[in-house]
């Protein structure tokens, strides 16, 4: 007879190991699709190298391009840590764009060093009052917060599209669906001259601090943990779950938010309904990807950052379809989640009788 056991307590070094082992599986076993296509695998990998770090410019770009991915991972490790599932981080991205248009395209006249400020706090906010909804429903009501974050992102998509066909649409884009450009002084700094990285990683980088901080440090983060783990039993600690759960909420959104804060006035400077390719959802997978470690998520944001720009420079190369790096990032939160299965129980045998 089969028994699945809980385990003790899983080893620092065991909780390091899955990551990396499922990273490490995972290209492994994205060898086989690029067999199957008649590519020479060392040399895929050693374009996808090239494509992340043969030049600054593309190392820059892999960092570019895990700025908004450390955002919405960090949202998603804030928010799953207290087992409130937000799985509607893209939707909070573009209501922290439209935030930073609406209010750095003129509304405000002001100085950098005080509209920077001030446009990510307004994405904040708006990205944090697009997850205190469900979470208040979930509270309230014991409504679903998977159901409803993820129905969200549908309906913030629509409301996008009205909003760049009508009040926010740019008279001067010749038609296009897109937002007026951001104002000069809205816009956030580059980090390096004739390159498109910005100081919103640099932000992202503090902002992953902060978290590590407030997590292991803080009262807020132990009742956070405490929630998480069982809810029934902080509340009989006297934690309070709802408004634990709404804080975290808050904080989770609020971070998705600055993603598109992060995008609009670091990247592109105008607002469009492709903004985003997926980094609300991927940074679902960077989250479990880093075990829901802050720090493991800056980690796991540039691996899954250098996976995409380095699939792209294998497919221009090789001619080999740039999906693989959707295969990784799949197989990569498959071997995760196998790996954390693993590393929590495991599998015994005893005699017929249970002896």
């Amino acid at each position: 007879m089969i028994r699945i056991e809980p385990r003790d307590a899983p080893s620092r070094w065991w909780t390091i190991g899955v990551p990396v082992a499922s990273a490490l599986i995972a290209l492994l076993l994205a060898a086989i699709p690029l067999m199957a296509a008649g590519a020479n695998v060392f040399e895929a990998y050693a374009q996808m190298a090239k494509g992340i770090f043969g030049s600054k410019f593309a190392f820059t770009e892999m960092l570019t391009r895990a700025t908004p991915l450390i955002f919405t991972g960090l949202a998603a490790t804030m928010a799953f840590r207290a087992k409130l599932w937000n799985i509607g981080a893209e939707g909070q991205l573009y209501l922290g764009a439209m935030a930073a248009v609406v209010v750095g395209t003129g509304l405000i006249d002001a100085p950098s060093i005080i509209l920077i400020p001030i446009i990510l706090l307004a994405g904040a906010a708006a990205g944090a009052a697009g997850m205190a909804g469900p979470t208040y429903l979930k509270t309230r009501f014991g409504a679903d917060e998977v159901v409803t974050t993820l129905l969200l992102n549908f309906i913030i998509l629509i409301f996008l599209q009205m909003m760049l066909e009508g009040p926010l649409k740019d008279p001067m884009g010749m038609g296009w669906p897109q937002s007026e450009p951001i104002v000069d002084n809205a816009i956030l700094p580059q980090l390096m001259p004739r390159m498109r990285i910005h100081s919103g990683l640099i932000i992202a980088l503090v902002a992953a601090g902060v978290a590590h901080v407030m997590l292991s440090k803080s009262v807020w983060g132990f009742k956070l943990r405490a929630v998480g783990e069982n809810a029934a039993a902080a509340l009989h600690a006297g934690i309070g779950v709802k408004r634990t759960m709404m804080s975290a909420a808050i904080v989770s959104g609020g971070l998705a938010g600055i993603a598109g804060v992060s995008e609009v006035a670091g990247l592109r400077g105008y607002l469009t309904t492709d903004l985003s390719p997926g980094f609300g959802y991927t940074g679902i997978v960077v989250a479990m990807l880093a075990g829901l470690s802050p720090i493991g998520v800056v980690i796991s944001a540039i691996f899954i950052a250098s996976v995409f720009v380095g699939a792209d420079t294998m497919s221009r190369a090789m001619g080999v379809s740039s999906y693989l790096a959707d295969l990784v990032v799949a197989l990569s939160l498959i071997c995760v989640l196998i790996g954390g299965f693993i590393a929590r129980y495991r599998i015994t045998r005893t005699n017929k009788g249970g002896q």
